[in-house]
């Protein structure tokens, strides 16, 4: 094992640390911002579903929120880190979703966001991180529509 020497962080060799472009950064929170509000959204949801499935429907979408913010704060800690980069966020609302079929659309769409985010990420952690959100939608899909 090779024997490492802490250095003065500005000096870093030397080497200047590289930092992500401001594209990199502002997409990484737009996503950070559409994970914490799709909890909103979906929670909102959870609560008004009624009808034939609703117990299976309010299930799977409580499952799913439950586990948004934390995958939010995953990505954006991790990022921060990985970038050393503050990320700086919009006041995007959440949207209203009205029923079960809607919902279904806006987790096509944020698994959309998500890959999108993935296919320009540099740091191969936080790609493995945005699979995990992608599963969990993808769960969260499968039980709303053939298990309702």
């Amino acid at each position: 094992m090779r024997n490492l020497k802490i250095t003065d962080p500005e000096e870093h060799s030397g080497r200047s640390l590289k930092r992500p472009n401001s594209e990199l950064a502002q997409e990484t929170a737009q996503v950070v911002t559409a994970l914490m509000n799709a909890a909103t959204s979906l929670h909102k949801l959870h609560l008004q579903i009624t009808g034939d499935g609703s117990f299976a429907q309010h299930l799977a979408l409580n499952e799913l929120y439950d586990v948004m913010h934390g995958h939010a704060d995953t990505l954006a800690e991790g990022f921060q880190g990985a970038s050393e980069t503050l990320l700086k966020y919009e006041n995007d609302a959440p949207v209203v979703l009205n029923n079960v079929k809607a919902a279904i659309v806006y987790l096509r769409q944020l698994t959309e966001e998500v890959a999108e985010l993935q296919s320009i990420m540099p740091y191969s952690e936080i790609v493995n991180n945005l699979d995990l959100v992608k599963d969990s939608i993808n769960s969260a899909k499968y039980k709303l529509i053939f298990l309702s």
